[in-house]
């Protein structure tokens, strides 16, 4: 099998709703906290209208002026539609990983993107 975009099968298409979130936590060098924020993420895979859900920390790569590497934790979901984009904001699994988790970051950044290419 050929393998393409995030590891899924060559010719697999994203779901067009991208909502990429960056997190930046209040204790940047605690594995513990990072740990806690990564194990709470993954409860959202619990939210039916989530097509596809990534978790991940930040990679060791090559330094360069264009990498921002301040952040700790990301998550990359992927929708139908902005609808359940929207949908999505007010799940109470939702709701509870903020309510759980909030304590954990002092920054979030969100980017929401419509897919219109895959590999």
């Amino acid at each position: 099998m050929t393998v393409g975009a995030m590891g899924l099968p060559a010719g697999t298409k994203l779901p067009p709703v991208v909502h990429h979130v960056f997190f930046w936590l209040k204790n940047p060098s605690s594995v513990e906290d990072r740990d806690r924020l990564v194990e709470g993420l993954k409860t959202l895979a619990g939210i039916p209208i989530i097509r596809q859900l990534h978790v991940g920390i930040l990679a060791n790569t090559e330094k360069r002026d264009v990498v921002d590497a301040s952040w700790q934790v990301s998550e990359l979901m992927f929708f139908d539609d902005v609808t359940g984009q929207a949908s999505y904001q007010t799940h109470p699994l939702h709701l509870a990983f903020v309510k759980d988790c909030s304590h954990l970051w002092e920054k979030v950044i969100v980017y929401d993107a419509m897919n219109i290419f895959s590999k």
